[in-house]
């Protein structure tokens, strides 16, 4: 690709902390997906869980390329029902499986308001689970940023570290939750697109607390957006970064891929 062309000191520099390569979007596809990051610089890639129905493929996706990717054990918030529990006490036969972070788990508000007292106690379980594994989490927030902030600092006892994963709230938000704890966020293809409030606010969070993520399949980035999402197209987040941070992709790539290794001990 051109970006690429133009870029070649690009390889082997940026970290992916969001992806679901695993995903059925990908179905037969996921290997090459994978070789298409690496080619693109992107050679190291976060993998976070979502519930019971897709683990086994995640692992066994990620078993497959060990050293590049990285996978993550949670309960999706949208994945938060009557059977919770049971989705929670299934987890336990992979807790001898190395995991790099618990995730994604939090609250999402936008889909329903059903099982919100439930996602409520599902969230605070497993920040106590992470705390007790001293892992970092990886936060999915939606439509309840409020709700978040509070749990967070009802937990500041647990000395938590993570990232607030496709971050799109205000700066205020950010300062909120730069006092609960050891946070990052993550920035992904949203950046791109047009009148996107979060490049407005990025523009004042500092670099050193940001990480470059995909969420693929999803969000897709500009100029591919409408189309699957995949790791490979996280140059094309970090050159916009870049251009709204006045500096060169060389240091965004430099400094959030530092971020990532800082926070998931790689």
């Amino acid at each position: 690709m051109e970006l690429y062309e133009q870029h070649p000191e690009m390889a082997h520099t940026f970290i992916d902390t969001h992806t679901h390569l695993y995903d059925e979007a990908f179905a037969g596809e996921e290997d090459s997906a994978v070789e298409r990051a690496v080619a693109a610089g992107v050679t190291t890639m976060i993998v976070p869980d979502i519930d019971s129905a897709t683990r086994e493929a995640m692992f066994s996706f990620t078993d497959r390329h060990p050293g590049v990717t990285f996978p993550c054990l949670g309960l999706h918030p949208t994945e938060v029902g009557k059977d919770w529990k049971e989705e929670l006490s299934g987890m336990e036969k992979f807790m001898d499986r190395k995991i790099w972070a618990i995730g994604e788990i939090g609250m999402d508000l936008y889909w329903s308001e059903e099982f919100v007292k439930e996602q409520q106690e599902v969230f605070r379980i497993q920040l106590e689970m992470a705390a007790r594994m001293d892992l970092p989490v990886i936060i999915h927030s939606r439509e309840s940023t409020k709700i978040i902030l509070d749990i967070l600092s009802e937990c500041r006892h647990l000395a938590l570290r993570g990232v607030m994963h496709a971050y799109s709230g205000s700066i205020e938000s950010y300062r909120e939750l730069e006092k609960v704890g050891d946070w990052y966020v993550g920035i992904g293809g949203v950046l791109t697109y047009k009148k996107a409030k979060i490049a407005e606010t990025v523009r004042d969070i500092p670099l050193d607390r940001i990480l470059l993520e995909t969420d693929s399949p999803y969000l897709t980035p500009v100029p591919f957006r409408g189309k699957r999402n995949e790791s490979s197209y996280i140059p094309y987040i970090a050159e916009k970064l870049a251009a709204i941070k006045g500096i060169d992709i060389e240091e965004v790539a430099e400094v959030t891929s530092g971020n990532a290794v800082k926070l998931f001990r790689l």
